[in-house]
């Protein structure tokens, strides 16, 4: 599986029109601990498979989604079923921390 690119163009159908688990990562390229959770969605994607579809948001570029979703701090992470949030993590997080976070809505 592939982490999917997500624009304020796209986020609806990509995200909230999903009836699976979504995974979406808000990030900005000049934001270290966003480099460091950027494997970890790679990981997530592959280890997950169909079960849960994985996401990357850039901010600056999409500031309406961002906005929408009252981002404070990146990175965010935000777990989405069925166009509903259903966790939300800031700031970047170890593999046992991100595999706790997406196991407990599977």
């Amino acid at each position: 599986m592939t982490v999917h690119q997500l624009t304020d163009a796209n986020f609806q159908a990509e995200v909230l029109n999903a009836e699976s688990l979504v995974l979406v990562d808000v990030w900005a390229a000049w934001c270290g601990p966003c480099r460091l959770m950027a494997p970890l969605m790679e990981w997530a994607a592959s280890t997950y498979g169909e079960g849960l579809r994985v996401g990357k948001l850039e901010a600056d570029p999409n500031p309406v989604v961002r906005d929408q979703l009252q981002i404070k701090g990146l990175p965010t992470l935000i777990l989405f079923k069925a166009g509903v949030e259903l966790a939300r993590w800031e700031g970047a997080m170890a593999k046992p921390q991100l595999q706790a976070f997406v196991d407990a809505h599977l």
